[in-house]
């Protein structure tokens, strides 16, 4: 089972999403593999430091983000990877690392890689280090209103 505050959320806009379970996988890489999906559609989320402020990013599994390009994006002074302990405070409800790309729901701003727009479906971690969840990029577009970003490679 999802996060309850995510599949409150979800249930409340009446957003269908299929749950994947899958044996315990901490990288982005083992995650596709467990849950058998493809580098590129599996959306990881990472959370930077915008000059003094956490940001969260959702990118393709297989991609890395570039921060000085992150910079010009956002206009920030300086982008850094934030470690888990500045930001695991913010996510109580989640196992470390295994955050859902819905920073709405964590008073973050969302940045969504441009590759990620370009498939039908998203999948990601729903929290813990053993379930995905698997929607519309439509929906979550329309829920979390991203920005769109180019900054990964």
């Amino acid at each position: 089972m999802a996060i309850k505050q995510l599949s409150e959320y979800l249930a409340k806009h009446k957003v269908k999403y299929d749950t994947i379970k899958h044996p315990t996988a901490y990288t982005a890489q083992q995650v596709a593999a467990s849950a058998h999906i493809s580098g590129k559609q599996y959306a990881k989320t990472v959370i930077v430091r915008l000059d003094d402020k956490l940001a969260m990013l959702v990118m393709p599994g297989n991609e890395r983000v570039d921060l000085q390009e992150l910079c010009e994006e956002t206009g920030c002074e300086q982008a850094t990877i934030a470690n888990e302990y500045e930001f695991s405070s913010e996510f109580k409800d989640c196992e470390t690392g295994a955050m859902p790309p819905f920073g709405n729901l964590y008073g973050m701003d969302v940045y969504v890689a441009k590759d990620l727009t370009k498939d039908k479906e998203i999948a990601f971690n729903a929290g813990s280090h053993t379930e995905l969840i698997k929607m519309k990029f439509s929906d979550y577009k329309k829920l979390v209103k991203p920005k769109i970003i180019d900054a990964m490679h």
